[in-house]
């Protein structure tokens, strides 16, 4: 990271009682850190910033743990209007007989926009401060995001299918690079190609994505291995895996994100670390729809990077970080028999720091670093459910949860004060969320 020297006087000064800077698993104690114009300029301890610092604002966090922001590797932010739609479903049911039957109801621009609005809140209050999106209507996404001041990865969504949004693979593309060249100055706001599936694109639409990112020099974000149908009905129509076919057709590589890997063989892992793809890890998402529990230990142990992602509401239905790396530390040491297996700290990586290398962000977000962007989360730790507290990180993995979230800067805004956010009208989410309720209520009235 480039050196970086605290002016003077800075933005702000943030005192915590302990600072995860995570990229060495270093735990500051009695630290601070000097944010100006977005940036970390400084990390000191505290007593030599009150001394060396004249800040415009100072923040004192008594017993916190200042953390990177969390990262979302994987969601559907919009499908929050859909929370707990058809719960208690397999996969293909779900979304065959549910979920794409409300969708072609109801989705439309001013649907996403309030649906994505509606996800950053709760994402930002649980200490989310950047999203990996995949959804229609990607252009009302990117307006909802900038006005919650979150950081996001908007796929631009790819599907053989016609919908409300596009008629076809074609101009699904054209209309989400239109949206990409609109937005593309926003500093917080990025772009990946988002073909959805290898069940729902065919060859020649992975072509067209290969080479547009490899032009644009864009990411790729797929569902790949989710299921065991899946896999089976791509074998029968393919007479491959879903992985083999991606690497035939060139999709795998650095700049692929595969969404799930539940169903990894032998030579799919091995393609996995042949080519240096990322995994997007969803372990609630993948329980809740019983698609299986994905080999994350074994992937890690193979050198893959693995992130975190909550999937959309609708299929979770939190949007909560805190609770995936939990989940996933206890299913690595349930499913290895190793009480040791994906310990808190690796488990705080992949919801900062591996997110954001599988994004591609790694130089400016995902640990606390002079020179990175100001993208954090306090956590209070003295609350008397939490007490005593003998190792924060573990802590922060066994013991806490989002409503011990205190504070988040974006990009050193601060988006949540005291628990509360800041300069967003939470009722008027919340009524939101109501007529949409009351509108896709009414239509499966009327179709059953």
């Amino acid at each position: 990271m480039p050196e970086a020297h605290a002016p003077n006087p800075p933005d702000l000064l943030i005192h915590a009682r302990w600072i995860a800077q995570v990229h060495d698993s270093t735990l500051l104690e009695n630290h601070a850190l000097v944010i100006h114009d977005g940036r970390i300029t400084d990390i000191l301890p505290s007593s030599q910033a009150r001394e060396a610092c004249a800040p415009r604002e100072t923040v004192e966090l008594g017993e916190h743990l200042l953390l990177p922001g969390l990262i979302n590797l994987h969601t559907h932010a919009a499908m929050s209007l859909m929370r707990g739609l058809a719960d208690d479903l397999p996969l293909m049911t779900w979304l065959r007989e549910h979920i794409w039957p409300a969708e072609a109801a109801h989705v439309c621009a001013q649907f996403v926009y309030e649906g994505t609005r509606l996800a950053c809140a709760e994402m930002l209050k649980g200490g989310i401060t950047c999203f990996n999106d995949m959804y229609f209507f990607p252009e009302a996404a990117a307006a909802a995001a900038q006005e919650m001041g979150m950081r996001a990865m908007l796929g631009i969504i790819a599907i053989d299918f016609p919908s409300r949004y596009a008629s076809d693979l074609e101009d699904y593309l054209t209309k989400g690079l239109a949206t990409r060249d609109q937005w593309q100055r926003n500093p917080l706001l990025h772009f990946s190609l988002a073909p959805h599936a290898p069940y729902t694109v065919s060859d020649s639409g992975f072509e067209r994505i290969r080479t547009l990112a490899a032009q644009l020099e864009l990411p790729i974000h797929l569902h790949i291995h989710e299921t065991r149908e899946e896999l089976d009905n791509h074998r029968a129509q393919h007479g491959c895996s879903p992985l083999q076919r991606l690497e035939r057709l060139g999709l795998l590589g650095p700049q692929t994100i595969g969404v799930h890997a539940v169903h990894l063989e032998e030579p799919d892992l091995e393609r996995l670390v042949r080519h240096g793809c990322h995994i997007a890890h969803c372990p609630t998402s993948n329980l809740k729809l019983a698609s299986g529990i994905a080999p994350v230990t074994t992937m890690l142990e193979r050198g893959i990077n693995v992130g975190l992602g909550t999937d959309g509401a609708a299929s979770n239905n939190r949007l909560d970080l805190l609770q995936e790396m939990r989940l996933a530390s206890l299913l690595a040491k349930g499913t290895t028999g190793k009480a040791e297996s994906l310990a808190a700290w690796e488990a705080l990586r992949m919801a900062t720091l591996n997110a954001a290398t599988a994004l591609g962000l790694e130089a400016e977000t995902g640990s606390i670093r002079i020179g990175k962007r100001a993208d954090l989360c306090a956590i209070d730790l003295g609350r008397l459910e939490l007490a005593p507290c003998f190792d924060p990180i573990s802590h922060l993995i066994h013991c806490a949860g989002r409503d011990d979230v205190s504070h988040v800067w974006v990009n050193g805004k601060c988006c949540v004060s005291n628990r509360m956010l800041m300069n967003i009208d939470e009722a008027g989410l919340k009524n939101s969320a109501r007529l949409w309720q009351n509108r896709i209520r009414s239509s499966l009235k009327i179709v059953s």
